[in-house]
């Protein structure tokens, strides 16, 4: 009980409380607490952080109970919840190294059956032309009127090593085996002549991809990096080690330090070697990747580029030299290097049911033991005709 001093006036006594000036300690309780508590309202507090593209990821911290306002989805989250849609691209995957090979097809095959994709659907893409990515005359004739050199190396390489290459005849019949196992294992498979199949793909991509569903592309194709985003990944076969990996646009953005954007414009600068793209420096030997880097940092594009040095300078003069007398150079790069996104092909809406995967085992058995019984059949004859 306080302290109190008493004052005597008039005959009364008056009692004045002493007043603390120290205020109680946290740990009191006192009995009022209990009841206000009882009456306080429940509140949620919501706090936002957010990124430089401007989302935001609501957290609600509860605190003093109540209703939990829903939390909102991150970005990552929404397209995690999408469905996969897979994209297998069939070609490379029937070479090992450059020597056809139909044990390398089944052998990757039904590792992505068994381990990647499951039963999640597969458009399988498979250019009937392709006994000729290596002859390359029909799939190549669009890029190859803007460039001649475009994979030519592939053809010269045919026929240096005749061997090592299907004949036509041989070429339609493995191409036929392959196209009958997928479609036995329930795995739609779109045969488009005169276009590269990277480009159906391309094409494909964005037509599922508004449809609301998520794209994985099985391919060891370097072109399909310029499709990576947050809802396109790239599933590469990687021999060194016998299995699938996933490339996604983290994995993209740590190893280039870029967009898949400046990417394609750093390729169109620098050129392709592997495909016979030649790039500025052959033409403006001062002008190399360092200044590349640099101008597409600032400038985002290659056509953002361009368009700016078109009206002003943007950087040193051998380098404002190059950009504008080679502008329609850089541009032709672009046109051939870029997948196009504008193939004759329509996505179907069976192709992106859950596929039946109850066939893969005995379908990919029977496959393995036909290659093998060739194989034996091949060896006995190559035998006797050795004895003759």
């Amino acid at each position: 009980m306080s302290k109190c001093c008493c004052d005597a006036v008039g005959g009364h006594v008056l009692v004045k409380p002493r007043l603390h000036p120290t205020p109680r300690p946290s740990s009191v309780y006192l009995p009022w607490e209990k009841l206000r508590s009882k009456t306080r309202p429940k509140t949620t507090v919501a706090v936002a952080t957010g990124n430089c593209r401007g989302s935001f990821t609501w957290a609600l911290n509860q605190t003093g109970g109540g209703l939990v306002l829903p939390r909102k989805e991150s970005n990552e989250e929404k397209v995690r919840s999408k469905k996969r849609v897979f994209f297998l691209d069939v070609n490379p995957l029937c070479y090992n190294g450059s020597t056809p090979s139909l044990h390398s097809f089944g052998h990757w095959v039904s590792l992505f059956f068994e381990q990647v994709s499951v039963s999640d659907p597969v458009i399988a893409v498979l250019n009937v032309v392709e006994v000729a990515v290596i002859d390359g005359e029909r799939c190549n004739e669009y890029r190859r009127q803007l460039l001649p050199s475009y994979k030519a190396h592939r053809r010269k390489f045919s026929k240096q090593v005749p061997s090592q290459r299907f004949s036509s005849i041989a070429a339609g019949r493995s191409y036929q085996i392959v196209g009958d196992i997928l479609s036995k294992c329930n795995v739609p498979v779109l045969k488009v002549e005169g276009c590269e199949a990277d480009d159906v793909v391309a094409t494909l991509v964005g037509q599922v991809l508004q449809r609301g569903y998520r794209v994985v592309i099985a391919s060891p194709d370097k072109d399909f990096k310029q499709l990576i985003s947050e809802e396109v990944q790239i599933v590469m076969p990687m021999p060194e080690f016998g299995r699938w990996s996933f490339y996604t646009l983290k994995h993209y953005i740590a190893q280039y330090n870029c967009d898949p954007c400046s990417d394609l414009s750093l390729r169109c600068i620098m050129g392709d070697e592997v495909d016979g793209v030649p790039g500025i420096q052959q033409v403006a030997p001062g002008f190399g990747r360092k200044t590349a880097l640099k101008l597409l940092k600032k400038h985002g594009s290659l056509e953002n580029l361009l368009n700016a040095a078109a009206v002003r300078t943007v950087g040193r003069q051998y380098a404002q030299d190059a950009l504008t007398k080679y502008a329609d150079f850089l541009r032709r790069n672009y046109e051939i290097l870029s997948l196009r996104r504008d193939i004759d092909v329509q996505l179907e809406e069976e192709w992106l049911f859950d596929r039946d995967r109850r066939n893969d085992s005995v379908v990919l058995s029977n496959f393995f033991k036909q290659l093998g019984d060739t194989q034996k059949l091949t060896c006995q004859n190559a035998s006797h005709s050795s004895d003759g």
